[in-house]
């Protein structure tokens, strides 16, 4: 959210308060200046100042209720926004900044209708735009986010925001060309845009030029960047430098950049395999499930470790006539976390006192929160891998459904996970090779423990096996998911569905045998072994 009274198309600074006298043009520009540096509570005293002599000056209570947001009073801050679009409705960054504080609120239909009411009263306001298409993105519409996206692009040519949003939109859409280029605009507009280098590495299919090389090299020395966007720049540099065979050197970039992310986000490997003990001893004894055993049988779980094939799984079963893919969805997650929040014990500690009606309840809640999937194909794919901790959860809420277990060699899958750049707050395990040992060790066991506890009721999918032959192992995917075989199945990547993850450009291209990668590195990767017991 934008804490400036400019607006991102760079017009006069000046124009939101030419209704204000000298002094008090001097106190909002000093208020301003104060958020940008995060000094909240000296900018709110400003404001307060300043709202006492204005109470409906527009741009002194848009930047006080964006104070209040940041300083965690969203209920205050939607207060002053709402005033504010009162006294002047026709105001587009107004109502700009009131779908940001919806958004911030958890409410994406009320935030919906501000941004299209911004977009509508101007519709050259770029960060309007910008801000519709990540308000479609988070209610997975990829398709008219990435429009949305393109008019911001339209509105302010050089907007880097927007082109690596539409870049990554693009990508989602199988896109892969505009999505470089996009990428390429951004990199034009502002070489350290490093979100930008990181959609461009992101397309696996693509390798980085020289050029991008010495490019990204000079980017992760630049000490004017932070550290997490050095680290940024570093998993992009890796992937050249992979890509061009300079192992070492490619095994010292993702190490740098790990190590860096790892002091920003620390991880307690100990911790996490301490509640895979809990909920293992939680779910000891099967609870009794919801009574209708056929709930959930138009769900298909896929679970697994990212980088281990599950946006492939999915791919290839919603290739099927009948299987939407809804891609790494988070309502079963939710629905846990307001149970746990509801019971006022954290999960799996209720597990033991849920009783089948409460299993029932919150399956039905799952089918109601995912219907929209279901819209057209009878059949939805829930792709969050991180739901296998929830698999018990998952066989007693939804009986009927069938999940499907995406493993893949221990070895490549934990280097491809320290290779990859992920959303800040997600696979905090990640950013070191023992805690990637320790995390797999844990989904390991764990899996074996769901299989010996819920016997028939997971499917493994392999990638090894997967790879060496496609179609028999595709017919038992199908069978297992009580699917009629499909031959477009066969023919997955040539599917037009959107793919919201990593892989998305790798799953448009036919099965390729040829994706193992940790055989170059040698003994760098033995703390990785170790971890493994390999």
């Amino acid at each position: 959210m934008r804490a400036p009274f400019a607006s991102p198309q760079g017009g006069e600074p000046n124009s939101r308060l030419l209704d204000l006298d000298a002094q008090s043009r001097a106190e909002l520009h000093q208020a301003a200046q104060l958020l940008q540096h995060g000094d909240g509570e000296s900018a709110e005293h400003v404001l307060r100042h300043l709202l006492s002599a204005h109470p409906e000056h527009a741009e002194t209570l848009r930047l006080f209720a964006i104070t209040c947001q940041l300083r965690g009073r969203t209920a205050e801050a939607l207060a002053a926004i709402r005033l504010a679009t009162r006294k002047h409705p026709a105001d587009a960054l107004l109502m700009n900044t009131l779908g940001s504080l919806l958004r911030g609120s958890g409410d994406l239909v009320g935030a919906d209708a501000a941004f299209r009411r911004a977009c509508q009263l101007q519709p050259t306001l770029a960060s309007a735009w910008l801000n519709l298409g990540t308000n479609l993105q988070l209610q997975s519409d990829v398709r008219q986010a990435q429009a949305a996206f393109a008019r911001a692009v339209e509105c302010q040519p050089g907007y880097v925001m927007a082109h690596v949003a539409n870049g990554n939109a693009l990508q989602a859409l199988g896109r892969i060309d505009e999505a470089i280029a996009e990428f390429r605009a951004a990199i034009a507009s502002e070489p350290r845009a490093v979100l930008a280098w990181a959609g461009l590495a992101e397309i696996k299919t693509v390798a980085l030029g020289d050029d991008d090389i010495a490019a990204l090299e000079t980017l992760c020395a630049d000490a004017r960047l932070d550290e997490e966007s050095r680290a940024i720049a570093g998993f992009a540099l890796g992937r050249g430098l992979e890509d061009r065979q300079r192992y070492p050197q490619a095994f010292a970039a993702f190490e740098s950049a790990n190590a860096a992310m790892r002091r920003l986000m620390p991880w307690d490997a100990a911790a996490h395999s301490q509640r895979i003990d809990a909920i293992g001893a939680a779910f000891e004894t099967r609870p009794e499930p919801a009574p209708d055993a056929a709930l959930g049988r138009e769900v298909i779980f896929v679970v697994s470790l990212p980088r281990a094939g599950s946006t492939l799984a999915e791919q290839i079963l919603g290739a099927h006539p009948d299987v939407e893919g809804a891609g790494e969805i988070n309502d079963l997650a939710f629905i846990v976390q307001e149970e746990s929040r509801n019971r006022g014990e954290a999960y799996p500690e209720w597990v033991g006192k849920a009783t089948p009606e409460d299993w029932q309840r919150l399956g039905a809640l799952y089918l109601e929160r995912t219907a929209r999937w279901r819209s057209v194909h009878r059949i939805h794919v829930d792709k969050a891998v991180f739901n296998w901790p929830l698999v018990g959860a998952i066989a007693a809420m939804l009986p009927g459904a069938r999940i499907v277990n995406c493993r893949r060699d221990a070895l490549e899958t934990g280097w491809s996970c320290f290779k990859q750049r992920f959303v800040r707050g997600q696979q905090m395990f990640s950013y070191s090779l023992e805690d990637i040992g320790a995390y797999w060790v844990d989904y390991d066991r764990l899996m074996f423990f769901w299989h010996a506890r819920y016997p028939g009721r997971i499917y493994d999918l392999v990638l090894e096996d997967l790879t060496a032959a496609p179609e028999p192992e595709i017919r038992r995917l199908l069978d297992f998911c009580g699917l009629p075989f499909a031959a477009s199945c066969l023919r997955s990547h040539q599917s037009e569905r959107v793919v919201r993850t990593a892989s998305a450009a790798q799953v448009r291209q036919p099965l390729r045998t040829d994706t193992a990668r940790a055989q170059n590195y040698g003994a760098l990767l033995d703390p990785l072994r170790r971890a493994l017991s390999l």
